[in-house]
């Protein structure tokens, strides 16, 4: 299965931050919320649209795209509402998914997706991409769990990539389910669920925290990278909350995050 979806958010002329594109093909399927919402943080509405796996995918071979635009001083929320399950497909071969966004001079973009869970015999890659402009603020979450209760999992490689103007602020990428990494000391410390999130925003940390099995790390060119590792979704959600919550901003991304 091949699918692409597109969603490009604007202002409108009474400064609300509106869906002016929306196009979706199963199974990515873009749901908009009526109405802008008002975040406490600040004055100005964004746009909320919900991210729903409309059937069973990614299964191997499924070639998944999406597009997401942010215009000038629009701000968009991008959610998920259920876990993704990665599954084997009948013939042999991956599956791959790409999300690629743009964000405008003063746009905001905070993609937050559910969790990602790696079945057995599954092979999977996924790549997000964001260019930003120079003033443009963005935040992304991952979520990965290692099989389901008691199975070992398939094969995950992820990447991300964060560029503001010409600058290169993200360069990251996590290969998981390889047998070869298992061996060594330090994949994951024998936790099932990794979670990362990528904070570009107003401020950055000056220095590095952590805590239990959780850290927020500066960025050289800019920005933050906060991980967390459990073995539960739940735990290292809150584990990545906690890490959040010593970034500069963290009483306003907690607000933003819901």
């Amino acid at each position: 299965m091949k699918a692409r979806a597109r969603l490009t958010v604007e202002l409108d002329p009474r400064g609300r931050s509106v869906v002016r594109e929306l196009t979706s093909a199963s199974p990515l399927t873009l749901m908009p919320r009526r109405g802008a919402v008002r975040p406490a943080a600040g004055p100005t509405d964004r746009a909320v649209v919900h991210l729903v796996n409309s059937v069973t995918s990614p299964l191997g071979g499924d070639e998944l795209d999406l597009r997401v635009r942010v215009g000038a001083g629009a701000r968009l929320l991008l959610r998920g509402v259920a876990a993704t399950l990665v599954l084997p497909g009948h013939r042999r071969g991956g599956s791959r998914s790409t999300v690629h966004v743009e964000v405008a001079e003063g746009g905001t973009l905070e993609y937050l997706p559910e969790h990602t869970v790696v079945t057995a015999r599954a092979e999977h890659e996924a790549e997000f991409r964001a260019e930003l402009a120079q003033d443009a603020l963005v935040r992304c979450r991952e979520v990965l769990v290692l099989g389901r209760s008691n199975e070992r999992p398939g094969v995950l490689r992820t990447s991300t990539h964060v560029t503001r103007g010409e600058v290169p602020l993200v360069r990251q990428t996590l290969e998981l389910g390889n047998s070869r990494l298992e061996a060594s000391a330090g994949y994951l410390a024998g936790a099932r669920v990794v979670a990362t999130e990528s904070v570009v925003w107003k401020n950055d940390p000056v220095a590095p925290t952590s805590g239990e099995w959780w850290s927020l790390t500066p960025l050289a060119a800019g920005g933050a990278t906060a991980t967390a590792l459990a073995s539960d979704a739940v735990t290292a959600q809150y584990r990545l909350t906690e890490a959040l919550r010593t970034h500069p901003d963290g009483k306003e991304l907690m607000e933003e995050r819901w």
